[in-house]
């Protein structure tokens, strides 16, 4: 550090000189009056004083008080010394706003640590100096990364009414919001949303539905494989008094009617009755219906969104879906991908719902363990994101702990004593290794309708999507292949 010694006592002023610089490594300009001391100043300014009190001329407490006066002087820091038994001149120094006072003769312990006190202060003032300098300049940049960030979190999250807050962290996912986003803005077209099990339909077609928020109209969904085929057209068009045996003496609004100005939100369409797929291309084409017995036409003003988890298309291949309302839905169509195709999401999604049971059941998990990210990502998350989230709300309600670890996801590896099929399992035509005596054809495929039966519960019609034949192929297959048992 540079200091400036005023001392009129040679003898003193050399010896402390010499300790400065060959002790300590200081620079030490010297002079033996205060108005030299303000000439050398002037030149160029010092970060530390050093300066006896009693001087000729100009003394110590004058000197100090001129020195902050001259450019960068309030920036200096000046220690004054003083001899014994002058306690008066010291006060008057601290008083004028010394930085200390060292008493003579000078305790070279105590002058090096207000040295190192000083070296400290005037580093903070330079950062101080530095930060003030480019204060605008940083809070510019600051604001800026900030804006990214909140961009990117935009981004990354969707408000969607009645669900709340959606991840979004895949490119295949911000291409289905996109098209979720343009289709909101033509309430005549009917939106179709295909996807498997768990991806996330009910989610999409509510944002198809909402927009960016500002909708107020109702959102009306039927489960349409949850409706018994006699119930369902009541459901749908409503009756009127006395239309059957047991309808309510004031008759019922459907929820055709119920859904008017906004959206009706037909899931699992591929499950629609075949005799009622024609008059919901009727509704589509004339938007009027009439209610079960009556007589009234009704004008429909809705928004018609249909979801499935089934290809529409292999359905109208096995006749059990009008192929005119295929083409009809088929005109908006959003394709959901699976989890297992999104595995930039897995990571992101799964510490969104960790934070999120964390927070409602008061746990402590904050992040997720890089193993346990492997075991997550090497999951095929046959339900998709419905699974992952119950899997992450399993072990929040199970466990406590800072990070989410492999032990905690054991039941993903173990579940039922099974042990789950990674993504590199999945079968590769290319790679399939054939055994060297012989393979029975007949045997391998009745195998395969067995594990696929199975695993639909016996559903016929999901078993043969899944298998990529009609229902009546997989009918026949199964009289020839396959156990009454096994069904």
């Amino acid at each position: 550090m540079r200091i400036l010694m005023v001392e009129d006592d040679q003898d003193h002023s050399g010896c402390l000189k010499s300790y400065l610089e060959n002790d300590l490594g200081h620079q030490v300009a010297l002079c033996d009056n205060g108005k030299a001391a303000l000439v050398l100043f002037k030149r160029n300014p010092f970060p530390m004083v050093l300066s006896d009190i009693r001087m000729p001329e100009i003394d110590g407490v004058e000197l100090l008080q001129k020195l902050k006066c001259l450019p960068g002087g309030r920036r200096t820091n000046i220690v004054l010394m003083t001899g014994y038994g002058d306690m008066n001149s010291a006060i008057a120094a601290l008083r004028a706003n010394a930085y200390d006072y060292l008493l003579k003769p000078i305790d070279l312990v105590r002058l090096n640590a207000a040295i190192n006190r000083i070296a400290e202060h005037q580093l903070l003032l330079e950062e101080n100096y530095e930060l003030s300098r480019h204060f605008e300049e940083k809070v510019s940049d600051a604001t800026q990364q900030v804006q990214v960030k909140l961009r990117d979190l935009q981004k990354a999250y969707v408000e969607v009414a009645g669900i709340g807050r959606v991840g979004v962290f895949s490119k295949a996912m911000k291409k289905v919001v996109d098209l979720a986003m343009r289709f909101h803005q033509d309430r005549s077209v009917p939106v179709l949303i295909e996807g498997e099990t768990g991806t996330g339909k009910e989610i999409v077609a509510r944002l198809v539905h909402y927009g960016q928020g500002d909708v107020t109209t109702p959102f009306m969904p039927i489960n349409l494989s949850a409706i018994s085929p006699f119930l369902f057209e009541s459901e749908l068009f409503g009756y009127d008094i006395g239309a059957f045996t047991g309808a309510k003496r004031t008759g019922q609004i459907g929820k055709l009617e119920l859904a008017q100005r906004g959206t009706l939100f037909l899931d699992e369409i591929g499950d629609m009755p075949l005799e009622f797929q024609s008059k919901l291309l009727r509704l589509l084409e004339e938007r009027k219906f009439f209610r079960v017995g009556g007589l009234k036409r009704i004008t429909l003003d809705i928004r018609i969104i249909c979801a499935t988890n089934r290809k529409l298309a292999n359905l109208v291949r096995a006749g059990t879906f009008r192929q005119d309302l295929f083409y009809r839905l088929n005109v908006a169509r959003i394709q959901i991908p699976p989890l297992r195709e999104r595995q930039e999401a897995i990571a992101p999604l799964a510490q969104m719902f960790l934070e999120q049971y964390a927070r409602q059941k008061k746990r402590r998990f904050r992040s997720i363990q890089a193993q346990a990210v492997k075991i997550l990502k090497d999951y095929l998350w046959p339900g998709n994101v419905r699974e992952l989230q119950n899997t992450i709300e399993r072990v929040v309600l199970i466990y406590d702990d800072v990070e989410l670890l492999p032990e905690h996801l054991m039941f993903l590896t173990t579940e039922n004593g099974d042990t789950f099929t990674p993504q590199g399992s999945q079968v590769n035509l290319n790679s399939i290794i054939l055994p060297p005596y012989g393979l029975s054809l007949k045997s391998f495929e009745k195998k395969i309708i067995q594990q696929a039966l199975l695993k639909f519960k016996g559903n016929k019609s999901r078993t043969a999507d899944y298998l990529d034949i009609s229902r009546a192929a997989l009918q026949r297959k199964i009289r020839k292949f396959v156990e009454p048992s096994a069904l």
